[in-house]
Order: C-alpha cells, then sequence, then structure tokens
C-alpha cells in the first residue's frame, strides 16, 4: 500500500513539473512584418542585345554572325568597354522550314549582355552596335554601382519598422517589446525598364537630331521582414 502511494505521488509530482516548465516555455510573443523601402536612380544599365542571319547554308549563315560579333567585340574594344564587362549570352543554329516557298533555310542566332557602368556612352554605344549589325534590343536592366549599400540600409529600416509595429500594438495592453526570437527576410528588388523611343533603325537615319531615348526612372530596393519578438 505504502509502495502505491509512493507511486501516485512520483506521478502527481512529476506531472505538475512538467506543467510548471509547459508554463515556462510559452514565452507571450508577437509577429508583426516590417518593410524596409530604398529608392535609388541607377548609375549602370545591362543591355541584352541580339542578332540573326538567314540563309540557304549552315555554314553561310555562322559566317555571316560570326562576321558581326568580330564588328561588335572590335566596335566595344574601341569605346572603352572592358572585356570583363561583355559576354555571348546565347548562340543557336537550327534548320527552319518554309512552307511557302516548300524549301529548307538555316537561320543563326546570338545574344550579347553589355554592362554599360557610364549611361552617358547609351546612346553612342547602341548606334555603334547598330552599325556593327545587331538588329534587336532583348532588354535594358538598370543597376546601382552601390547596391549592396542601398539593400544593407533596407534591411535596417524593415527592422525598424517590424520593432515600431510591434512596439505600437502592444502599448495599449502596458507591455513592452523584448527580443527577437524569429527573423525571416525576403528581399525583392525592382529593375526599372526603359521607354525606349524609336527602333534601330530609326536611330540610325536621326542620328544628327538630339533627342533622350531613355527614361530611367529609380530602382526599388523593398525588404520585408518578419519578425516575433517576445513580449515583457
Amino acid at each position: 500500500m505504502k509502495k502505491t502511494a509512493v507511486i501516485l505521488a512520483l506521478l502527481v509530482m512529476g506531472i505538475t513539473q512538467a506543467q510548471v516548465q509547459e508554463q515556462k516555455a510559452v514565452v507571450p510573443q508577437i509577429s508583426v512584418t516590417g518593410e524596409g523601402k530604398i529608392k535609388v536612380v541607377p548609375d549602370q544599365a545591362v543591355v541584352t542585345v541580339g542578332f540573326q542571319n538567314t540563309g540557304k547554308d549552315a555554314k553561310e549563315v555562322k559566317t555571316l554572325n560570326d562576321e558581326v560579333v568580330d564588328k561588335v567585340i572590335k566596335f566595344l574594344k574601341k569605346s572603352g568597354i572592358p572585356t570583363t564587362d561583355y559576354k555571348t549570352n546565347s548562340v543557336s543554329l537550327g534548320k527552319n522550314y518554309d512552307y511557302e516557298k516548300k524549301k529548307y533555310n538555316f537561320q543563326a542566332n546570338q545574344t550579347l549582355t553589355i554592362t554599360l557602368k557610364e549611361l552617358s556612352k547609351y546612346d553612342e554605344i547602341m548606334m555603334g552596335l547598330n552599325d556593327a549589325g545587331i538588329n534587336n534590343i532583348q532588354g535594358v536592366e538598370f543597376k546601382s554601382s552601390k547596391m549592396e549599400e542601398h539593400e544593407r540600409e533596407a534591411r535596417k529600416k524593415a527592422m525598424l519598422n517590424a520593432k515600431q509595429k510591434a512596439a505600437d500594438y502592444v502599448s495599449v495592453l502596458g507591455q513592452k517589446v523584448g527580443k527577437a526570437l524569429l527573423i525571416t527576410d525576403a528581399s525583392n528588388v525592382y529593375f526599372p525598364q526603359p521607354m525606349y523611343k524609336g527602333n534601330m533603325m530609326a536611330m540610325a537615319t536621326e542620328a544628327d537630331t538630339v533627342r533622350e531615348t531613355l527614361a530611367i526612372g529609380e530602382i526599388e530596393i523593398n525588404t520585408t521582414v518578419n519578425v516575433t519578438f517576445a513580449l515583457e
């Protein structure tokens, strides 16, 4: 009988201790989302351009493409663009069937990515690329040379915003915001696309006209942080 009583007492003590530990483990907390937004004017542009040639013979169209590449690279070097700032992005050579003419032809395509660290050279570079044989612009992406610095600033603003939100919520309850228990970060950078006036042929025929061909806009660095704070 005594042995049974001792076992029951130990069981009760074990349950009680587990309940106490569980209560200690449950920390009053609040979860909020903080936002940090930085807008900067870009000072660099990454331009993706391409060209294609079509003909009856695979060797012929490849040779035509090689000639364009040679002209482009020579032009970029002459313009002072470092070799590390441009590269071939894609190359393709395919055989297509022309249903109207009922015969096959070959098409060679190539794209290049060029980083312009001086936006003032944009028009000059694009004109030169047009003369070299580039016949389409696939995209322009604006960037900042101080992107990492701006991203750090956005993250700090996001954390401050999260802490302020938490303080606003709990202030009416007579509580205070404690240490951060969990931080989840997600960043999103928007690179604006340019408003490009005219096509490359228009640029070639209107070379003597002074025009503004880009609307650069701003880069928006938007950081979202989910933070769980302990409450005191």
